[in-house]
């Protein structure tokens, strides 16, 4: 087992007055904070920071990346430096809660900070954590196995025939908003012929259709590296998880690292993960990754800094009959990963498609149990999936929350691929990592009230697949 870590959400509100400008403007940050060491009062704890900052007619970065310094005891004090982009210029925010024993609540609450850009100061404001926002606040600790994620990127084969697994990293490039997908997979047939690794790179620009190469087939274990996958490794010796991406498909070459930015995310219940029970099973070791790196292609050199996106993990006895599947990077660490499947069981095959959805926001995890949208297919409340292109939809409730997804995957950004499953049969995917999604949430207060809604264009990454 691991040592423990540390993260939580955090919203913070207050103003800034640019330099010269005698006007406040509003300002609000969301943000999701990561460490890899339990925080303790007597020693100095550095966290990664991601999230959105907004500022009234200035910015609205849902990508702002930064760290957090946490020293409660020497000097004293906590930390903030947040770097986002706003109208093209690259801008840090530096600030600083100065704790006191005299002044505790406001000095843990209350955060001076300045803004520079190109070297020069830029603005200065107050943001303050409202008191709407401290329980919310309280309850997003959380103090996770730090490790966790990376353990679950080992092959879990065990050298049964008939199995399959994967793994595949999704990831938009920012600046211009090219999509990206790698995958691999590990197939051991049904027949009991030995077991063979294959898989692909494929690029979705914003102004083109989507390119892709294949690699392999070729015996396993793979005599090469590809993906994030059983050969990752910490880049730093310090178990920070980075991890390295690096693998050649035709003229496609990529070196990449992956820097973990959320806790692991089970979109199928734990215990169906970790031990079976399911024809198969899907999960996140992190919800939440940054990419960095370079991609040779044979159009030229895509290059990422900090790109969203995430890696994912599959195993179980093949692909479903059919089956669509989301991931939405919202900003500020919220995520939502969708899975919506039939089975090719025989008699699960009639059964309408089983939903697992889960939705990390502010810190949380909804449904709280990933097995909640699966049972709950039949009656009032329950999740539906409509699986249909070129849009495909999935809504359901709980108690108090529902929910309602919509995924547009137009044809010209969409990539076909086929393949064949441990069994045999041949499978067919339509993926876009530039698909469309807009996400609804409401709570009851009395009546259906809007919680918080996404609209991502381009950015989802999406598939639609089948027998």
């Amino acid at each position: 087992m691991g040592s423990r870590g540390t993260s939580f959400a955090e919203t913070l509100l207050g103003t800034a007055r640019m330099t010269g400008e005698a006007e406040e403007h509003p300002v609000r940050l969301d943000l999701a904070v990561r460490a890899g060491t339990l925080v303790l009062p007597h020693r100095t704890t550095v966290a990664a920071v991601t999230g959105r900052v907004r500022i009234r007619g200035i910015a609205d970065d849902p990508r702002a990346t930064g760290e957090l310094e946490i020293s409660p005891s020497r000097p004293g004090r906590i930390r903030y430096r947040l770097e986002f982009t706003a109208g093209g210029r690259r801008f840090t925010l530096d600030g600083r809660k100065s704790l006191s024993l005299r002044r505790p609540v406001r000095s843990a609450t209350v955060l001076p900070y300045t803004l520079s850009a190109d070297g020069r100061e830029a603005g200065r404001g107050t943001l303050r954590l409202p008191w709407t926002g401290l329980l919310p606040f309280l309850a997003s600790w959380r103090f996770p196995r730090h490790g966790e994620g990376a353990r679950q990127l080992g092959t879990r084969w065990d050298g049964r025939p008939g199995r399959l697994e994967v793994w595949y990293a999704t990831l938009t490039e920012p600046a211009g908003g090219t999509g990206v997908w790698l995958h691999r997979e590990l197939v051991a047939p049904a027949d009991g012929s030995p077991a063979r690794v294959h898989g692909w790179i494929a690029l979705f620009p914003p102004d083109g259709p989507p390119t892709h190469a294949r690699f392999g087939p070729e015996p396993w274990p793979p005599r090469r590296e590809f993906s994030a996958a059983a050969d990752t490794e910490n880049e730093d010796g310090k178990g920070n998880g980075v991890r390295h991406l690096r693998g050649t498909a035709g003229p496609y070459t990529w070196d990449l690292t992956e820097q973990p930015a959320g806790d692991p995310l089970y979109t199928f219940p734990r215990w169906a993960w970790h031990h079976g029970g399911l024809p198969a099973a899907q999960m996140l070791p992190a919800a939440v990754s940054r990419y960095t790196g370079t991609i040779e292609h044979p159009g030229g050199v895509l290059r990422l800094d900090a790109a969203p996106g995430a890696t994912a993990r599959i195993h179980g006895h093949g692909n479903a009959e059919r089956w669509a599947w989301l991931h939405a990077d919202l900003g500020g660490g919220d995520v939502l990963e969708v899975v919506a499947a039939v089975s090719g069981r025989p008699g699960l095959d009639r059964l309408p498609p089983l939903v697992f959805l889960r939705l990390r926001h502010r810190g949380r995890t909804w449904p709280r149990s990933a097995a909640r949208p699966a049972l709950g297919w039949a009656g009032p409340g329950r999740f539906r999936a409509r699986i249909c292109l070129p849009t495909w939809t999935v809504t359901g409730r709980t108690l108090l929350r529902r929910v309602r997804v919509t995924v547009t995957q137009a044809e010209e950004r969409t990539l076909t691929l086929a393949y064949t499953d441990p069994d045999g049969r041949r499978a067919v995917c339509r993926n876009s990592e530039a698909a469309d999604a807009r996400i609804v949430l409401e709570r009851w207060w009395g009546r259906w009230r809007p919680e918080a809604a996404w609209t991502l264009t381009g950015t989802a990454h999406a598939e639609v697949g089948g027998r």
